[in-house]
């Protein structure tokens, strides 16, 4: 019986011989039917992609800030300007606050340390640190009009007044684009 096992175990190793068939799948390497496929299948996903791009359309459409009747509309390159200069506020406006907290934090720690200070030292520390305060909360501020100013540009209501409804101006917002008022609504809240 052990010869019986043996010889289809030879039989079974003729098998094995034929797969160098498998040198024969490199003619499948030829067949560029298989890259079009992909192209037929990309079809549909866009037929699909389309019909859910409607909805994401609609809060990324930019509508044209308004301006005043004797200025003449944004330029697409305007707008850019006005962008990239309150981006770069961000970024002055974000290291301002670190630097801040920074100094806030060193002046906490020293004012622990004064064990025998006089009067007028304790009100000098009091004071510094009162003005690191001050400044990080002013920086604070001034980002956040920022994001504001920044999301009323995304959102198309970037040049009309919040107070009144009309077109700030340009030449105000290119001067200072953080402007959410107009300039007689401006000039009648420092009144008050």
């Amino acid at each position: 019986m052990a010869t019986k096992k043996a010889a289809p175990a030879k039989e079974a190793a003729p098998a094995k011989k034929a797969a160098p068939a498998k040198k024969a799948a490199p003619a499948k390497k030829a067949a560029p039917a298989k890259k079009a496929a992909p192209a037929k299948k990309a079809a549909p996903a866009k037929k699909v992609l389309a019909g859910q791009k409607q909805p994401v359309k609609k809060p990324v459409v930019h509508k044209q800030p308004v301006v005043r009747e004797d200025e003449t509309p944004w330029t697409a390159v305007e707008l850019r300007e006005v962008r990239a200069q309150l981006d770069l506020e961000v970024m002055r406006l974000e290291e301002e606050i670190i630097s801040a907290e920074e100094g806030l934090v060193a002046l906490i720690q020293d004012s622990g340390d004064g064990a025998g200070d006089d009067q007028a030292d304790a009100g000098s520390k009091t004071f510094e640190r009162e003005h690191e305060m001050s400044l990080a909360n002013n920086a604070r501020d001034m980002l956040l009009q920022v994001h504001h100013a920044l999301g009323r540009i995304t959102d198309g209501t970037y040049g009309v007044c919040e107070s009144c409804g009309k077109p700030i101006g340009k030449y105000r917002l290119q001067a200072f684009p953080r402007a959410t008022l107009c300039l007689v609504c401006k000039q009648a809240e420092e009144r008050y």
